[in-house]
């Protein structure tokens, strides 16, 4: 068998001869270091029975040329071989063949898991259509201020939006409703404008007066009957506040004032009595309210306040919001199309779904939320709404559990004209009409607030898969938490009623939303002064953490001291970061658990905090690019979260939400000159000696800088650390570190204080001769002996000697006090 390079089989006949094992192997290695046997080249038989003659290579280094032969020979006969060939031979060239690889075994990423209320289970996340998910959420009833019980359940669907969209990577369509035809706005809307029109017509003090009393009447019956105490008490504040605005009125007219004091009077108790005269007017006129107008201008003033509100929470707008006045064709298609399938049925007017009906169908099942609930007809009556629950309401239905699909108008009520006459959509038929029409017969997710399970949602759920006849209309229903106030209920009632306004004047969109990210979305959340403080801490924590990473990063270096070598603490920190990153993922693949999250969030920047302090001891610089890292990796969870509104790059910005401006950008470069020079000028102070100077600077950094929202932190050996933050934030911490020093120096003065006294009882102690210390003690003692020592107690009776033994140390004792106050009296120390 020829080398591909024609070269002759070798013959090893005369080598293998050699008796003496160590020249054999040194003839061999000579023979080899001739021959190319790697490389290009095929083995003949005799390499094969030559190579036979060895168990192992040679250990004598030098033999190098043996060794290299014997592996090659060894590698070759080890891998596959052709029928024909001698065994172990290749019939190729002879090229060492790659090794088989094997991938990786890995470890399985986690998946999404949300909180089904349909299962009252954490359900793997599955989209019906790969990554886009269509997602519905009942939007607010709009004939009020929003309040906060409305920001618990918007802002927490919002994170998890962004969590999905961002995160996940969904393509997400959300979509949201607006009430805006509903019992309560019909009922605010027609008192609004009947309480307008009799302002309007400017009725006489006497006319004013006795239509109050006409009001109270009802009202103090209606107060009687209110069976809830916290109610009860509302109420009867109402009513005492109109009889108190009276009483002014009432005099001015009996003392026949002047028309401008009766006139001012008179407006007091109008704004006092709007309540009860808006309740006692549409009681009497109502009924003659008929134009639909009057009834979309309430909504739509608070609509508009909505949106504002969502803005100002940093909420996002929906991708398609629905109004059901714009959807009534749809809704009447919708009811027609339920009564076709025979899930609905007329009456005196109105339509009605058939729950019995429905329920005993093999297809469907009625109450898949909350099947408990089925027959609570104090809530089936909330649900029908306060104008639509009467004995001749109940009467039309077969079942006290079937619902409201379409109202007949009454008079003084908006109405569309419809197959069964005129009237209006019920509440629960609005969502299903506009989804369905918008998302079809299945979405992804369905949101709502928890209270609105049952009979809301449940009855979505069944009128929609009537219409569509399947039994998936939801995959997965989210339902947020509660909001409690301090603990209780808000209520106007509890006077524990918070508007979304009202918070927002007392803390920031970022702090309320910090807030809920501390909780779980599906679980109760108090809103109280701790929980805020929680979230206050949260924040300043995180921002004390960026802007000191900012700080570092400013610090001037030459581009190759970016990269800096990395020891044992980066290497432990890079670790603790990508831990925090796995462990953050969890936390988010189990139902979006932000609060999990925030926390990892914390651990991760206090081993960062513990590890740049300890470069601080050390006098090194802490490691910029990994730093930098996992503090852009923190903003970005904060602006997936929503709770960092601008495009900042790294950390909380400056300059609030929309200004439009990058304040850091622009005035870090003019304040970092400004710290360079004050720092030369503090160098030469000290140098020459001019405390005025360092004062000054000092002045410049504890007064003049926080008043614009700039920290400067002066560090022993180290440059002084620039810091842009909220001036409402400085001036607190200046009060703060101020009432700390003025506490400090009053410890320090009252200490002082008592060292004074203790030193003037010692020295007063120190005044007595040990002869006279006893005589005062008359009390106790009725004898002495002639050194001043007592012998008897008060009673006459002799001391023993334990007793006087104890007193005759306590009288050596002053002795030698009494000698060391003469001493100092001779030395002229004392006077």
């Amino acid at each position: 068998m020829a080398g591909s390079s024609g070269e002759q089989a070798p013959d090893y006949r005369w080598i293998l001869s050699i008796g003496d094992e160590a020249v054999r192997l040194e003839a061999l290695n000579e023979h080899l270091s001739t021959r190319s046997y790697v490389q290009g080249h095929a083995l003949s038989q005799a390499d094969v029975d030559a190579f036979r003659q060895f168990s192992a290579p040679p250990t004598d280094l030098r033999l190098f040329h043996v060794v290299r032969w014997f592996r090659h020979v060894e590698a070759v006969l080890s891998g596959p071989h052709s029928p024909g060939q001698p065994c172990g031979l290749q019939a190729s060239k002879g090229r060492r063949g790659q090794p088989q690889w094997s991938p990786p075994t890995g470890t399985e990423s986690g998946k999404l898991r949300l909180y089904n209320s349909l299962t009252r289970n954490k359900d793997v996340f599955i989209p019906q259509n790969g990554k886009k998910v269509t997602w519905y959420c009942c939007g607010p009833t709009v004939y009020d201020a929003s309040h906060m019980g409305h920001a618990r359940s918007y802002i927490s669907f919002d994170i998890l939006r962004r969590v999905l969209k961002d995160y996940f990577k969904y393509d997400v369509f959300y979509c949201m409703n607006i009430t805006d035809i509903d019992d309560k706005i019909i009922r605010r809307a027609r008192q609004n404008h009947l309480f307008e029109r009799y302002r309007e017509k400017q009725p006489q003090a006497a006319q004013l007066l006795e239509d109050i009393r006409a009001a109270l009447q009802p009202f103090s019956a209606k107060v009687k009957e209110t069976t809830d105490p916290n109610k009860r008490q509302m109420l009867e504040r109402t009513q005492r506040t109109v009889e108190l605005a009276a009483e002014p009125l009432e005099k001015a007219v009996q003392a026949e004032l002047p028309a401008e004091e009766i006139s001012s009077c008179a407006e007091v108790l109008l704004e006092a009595a709007k309540d009860l005269l808006s309740d006692w007017l549409d009681s009497r006129f109502g009924s003659e309210v008929t134009d639909n107008s009057i009834f979309s201008k309430l909504p739509k003033f608070w609509e508009e306040e909505f949106h504002k509100d969502m803005a100002a929470l940093n909420v996002l707008p929906p991708d398609v919001l629905t109004r059901v006045s714009e959807y009534v064709p749809e809704v009447v298609n919708f009811v027609q199309r339920i009564v076709d399938n025979g899930y609905g049925y007329a009456s005196n007017g109105s339509v009605y779904f058939d729950t019995v009906k429905f329920a005993s169908s093999e297809k469907h099942s009625y109450a898949k939320l909350v099947p408990e609930a089925v027959g609570d007809q104090k809530a089936l009556q909330e649900g029908e709404g306060d104008l639509s629950v009467s004995a001749e309401h109940l009467s039309e239905k077969r079942s006290p559990s079937d619902f409201a699909l379409w109202k007949a108008s009454k008079p003084g009520e908006p109405s569309w004209p419809c197959p069964w006459g005129k009237g209006r959509p019920g509440w629960h038929i609005e969502c299903s009409a506009m989804a369905g029409t918008l998302l079809g017969a299945s979405m992804d997710i369905h949101g709502g607030g928890f209270d609105l399970r049952f009979p809301h949602h449940d009855n979505e759920l069944a009128q929609s898969e009537a219409y569509f006849e399947n039994d998936c209309w939801v995959r997965y229903f989210l339902h947020t938490g509660h909001l409690t106030i301090a603990g209780c209920k808000m209520s106007k009632s509890l006077k524990n009623f918070i508007t979304i306004q009202d918070a927002l004047k007392k803390h920031s969109a970022r702090q309320l939303r910090l807030t809920f990210l501390m909780h779980s979305w599906k679980d109760t959340l108090d809103y109280s002064s701790n929980t805020m403080e929680s979230a206050l801490q949260y924040e300043k924590f995180m921002n004390e953490f960026f802007l000191n990473v900012k700080g570092l990063l400013r610090a001037p270096v030459d581009v190759t001291g970016q990269f800096e070598k990395w020891e044992e603490e980066e290497a432990e920190l890079n670790k603790n970061f990508y831990d925090r990153k796995a462990a953050v993922h969890e936390a988010l693949c189990d139902n979006v658990d932000t609060r999990a999250v925030l926390e990892e969030m914390r651990a991760l920047v206090s081993q960062c905090n513990l590890y740049m302090a300890a470069r601080k001891a050390a006098r090194r610089r802490p490691n910029r690019a990994l730093l930098e890292s996992v503090a852009r990796y923190l903003t970005h969870l904060l602006k997936i979260f929503g709770a960092i509104e601008e495009d900042s790059t790294l950390g909380f910005p400056v300059g609030g939400h929309g200004a439009g401006l990058d304040v850091e950008a622009t005035v870090m470069p003019y304040l970092q000159a400004l710290s360079e020079f004050r720092e030369g000028v503090r160098r030469i102070a000290r140098e020459k000696k001019v405390p005025e100077v360092l004062q000054l600077s000092d002045t410049l950094r504890d007064d003049v800088l926080p008043e614009l929202g700039v920290r400067l932190e002066d560090h022993e050996g180290l440059p002084t650390v620039v810091k842009l933050v909220d001036r409402a934030t400085l001036l607190t911490e200046r009060e703060e570190k101020r009432r700390g020093e003025e506490e400090k120096r009053r410890k320090k003065e009252e200490a002082a204080r008592k060292k004074r006294e203790h030193e003037a009882a010692k020295l007063a102690k120190m005044r007595i001769p040990p002869s006279k210390m006893f005589l005062s003690e008359s009390d106790k003692y009725s004898k002495f002996d002639d050194t001043g020592l007592p012998t008897h107690d008060a009673e006459g009776k002799e001391l023993s000697k334990g007793q006087a033994k104890k007193l005759k140390k306590l009288f050596e004792a002053q002795e030698k006090l009494h000698q060391e106050y003469l001493q100092t009296v001779q030395n002229g120390s004392v006077q």
